[in-house]
């Protein structure tokens, strides 16, 4: 969800210049689309939805990347584990770019995708602005 929300704001907002992908960092979904649940909500929101299949994050990514987000502490444990880190500054939670940090809403757990869909579009619209600052 994520990835087609950033990928769409970025859009609109002029920033043409960024490379924007999501991996797994866990096994469970590889080779999966995204979830019905998300690709329902990202249609209701006209949020473009582009081809995708859960790829597995590996350490060889990390030079990669600016920054290598997660979207809560589970996923920046396991994104640390993969990469060998105990703390990176590139390693962040999407909602830590607003002013009220915090994991973003699983529906996974929660069945709330439009709860995570408010998580996601604050997080991406807060990353947004400091990216076009910079």
């Amino acid at each position: 969800m994520a990835e087609f929300v950033l990928k769409d704001m970025a859009k609109k907002g002029g920033l043409r210049n960024l490379e924007i992908d999501s991996r797994a960092t866990s096994s469970e979904e590889l080779g999966n689309p995204p979830h019905s649940g998300t690709v329902r909500v990202l249609k209701k929101y006209g949020i473009p939805i582009g081809e995708h299949r859960a790829t597995r994050l590996c350490q060889s990514d990390y030079d990669d990347w600016d920054f290598i987000i997660g979207m809560d502490s589970a996923n920046i444990r396991n994104i640390l584990r993969i990469f060998s880190l105990t703390t990176s500054p590139k390693v962040r939670r999407l909602l830590d770019f607003t002013d009220f940090p915090r994991d973003i809403a699983d529906p996974w757990y929660t069945g709330d995708f439009e709860q995570t869909y408010a998580d996601v579009t604050e997080g991406c619209s807060a990353l947004t602005k400091i990216l076009s600052q910079s």
